[in-house]
């Protein structure tokens, strides 16, 4: 039954949620590739071809998150007051303009300096596409099958996202091995321009009506599981962002498969025990996942061959798998009703907190210590996760507003 105070419609009784969620999850799967192409790429693109150090690889990297951060507020409330599927229109579009920018810093190879700046604007620019298309998909997906399938939706909408990382980043390395870096420049401007045309026919959802976004409510309810998100991301940063330089540093082949398993790991976790959030608890799995996500970045840190550290990158993905709607779960029920587009906004923004400026820190620590070390510090950030998860067991959840 539709709230009409608030414009929600869920999913018709005899229509099944998987069959209403599929639709978005697709597109969102579409969209991400971009991003799985670029994973194993960018590394390799700016510490070889344009012979800049691990500090620049660094800030390549943070800038697409630095740039979600500064849009998930404005994304929020974007699909609140317009739409969500506005929201993931809006998105696509912004995101071919990314790749058009990804293009012109090849005009500019021979200054190293000039190019990767320009580099870095479009990872900006992409990263406030990405920040309207998920916070647009789980608004839709929240819109139509109710808050009580909270995890669900971001089970599905985050299991999208990884498998278009496990498919990208091989289709990445082959086509940059192929082609080089203009490839990665192309797909990134067309892949969202044929996304378009799946968005197009589904259902959109009225927006709620009479918006009361409740800024500092919203805050107050999504910020301690936001901590405890920004702490275990740091082990998707460090692998997101470094594993492809420790194989090359070790001289370990297929740097790529260590996405894949990753990926792989999450996806196969996220349908085996994506229902637990919403069944059992966001918090009790949230605690479960940040101690295997941290054991999977101990076991790369001290990894002395490649296959224990594809194995690291495995156990790091089947951790993290359920952070997300684990602590998506305990932040979206503390939120006011009328500002669930906000409140997943504000939740996620915790996550480009983590990776804007962790992926720089992580940088600085190579330099002085070894990629190695990177896996150190992200165990033991992410085990800093386990103490907010223990602190969510026991604290009550908000007072609904009056």
């Amino acid at each position: 039954m539709s709230n009409p105070r608030i414009g929600i419609q869920p999913a018709a009784p005899d229509r099944p949620v998987a069959a209403t969620l599929l639709p978005i999850a697709t597109v969102v799967l579409v969209a991400f590739l971009v991003t799985g192409l670029a994973l194993p790429v960018l590394p390799l693109h700016v510490h070889r071809d344009l012979g800049l150090g691990t500090l620049a690889v660094g800030l390549v990297a943070g800038a697409q998150f630095a740039a979600a951060l500064l849009s998930r507020f404005w994304s929020g409330h974007y699909a609140d007051s317009r739409g969500a599927k506005r929201a993931v229109v809006a998105g696509l579009l912004v995101a071919a303009a990314a790749g058009l920018i990804y293009l012109l810093s090849l005009r500019f190879v021979d200054a190293p300096r000039s190019s990767v700046a320009i580099l870095i604007l479009g990872r900006g620019v992409l990263g406030g596409a990405e920040s309207f298309i998920v916070t647009g998909a789980l608004a839709w997906g929240l819109s139509l099958v109710g808050p009580q399938k909270t995890g669900t939706v971001m089970v599905w909408v985050g299991t999208a996202m990884y498998i278009a990382f496990a498919v990208g980043a091989p289709a990445g390395t082959a086509l940059f091995s192929a082609y080089g870096f203009v490839a990665i420049g192309l797909t990134t401007t067309l892949i969202p321009l044929a996304t378009l045309l799946l968005v197009v026919g589904l259902r959109a959802v009225a927006p709620p009506a009479h918006v009361r976004p409740a800024f500092t409510r919203v805050i107050g309810a999504v910020w301690m599981p936001g901590v405890g998100l920004a702490f275990s991301s740091v082990g998707f940063g460090a692998m997101a962002t470094f594993i492809v330089l420790l194989f090359a540093q070790h001289g370990w082949g297929h740097a790529w498969l260590a996405f894949t398993l990753f990926s792989v790991a999450f996806a196969v976790g996220r349908i085996a025990f994506g229902h637990l959030p919403d069944t059992i608890g966001g918090a009790k799995v949230a605690l479960v996942s940040v101690v295997i996500e941290a054991a999977g970045q101990a076991l790369i840190w001290l990894a002395p061959s490649s296959v224990v550290a594809l194995s690291g990158a495995a156990l790091t993905g089947l951790g993290y798998t359920l952070v997300y709607p684990g602590f998506g779960v305990e932040a979206v029920r503390r939120a006011p009703p009328e500002s669930r587009g906000l409140a997943t906004g504000a939740y996620t923004a915790f996550l480009d907190v983590a990776l804007g400026f962790a992926n720089p820190a992580l940088g600085w620590v190579a330099d002085g210590a070894g990629v190695g070390a990177v896996f150190l510090v992200a165990t033991l950030v992410v085990l800093c996760a386990a103490g907010i998860a223990a602190r969510l067991l026991n604290a009550p959840p908000l007072s609904p507003a009056p």
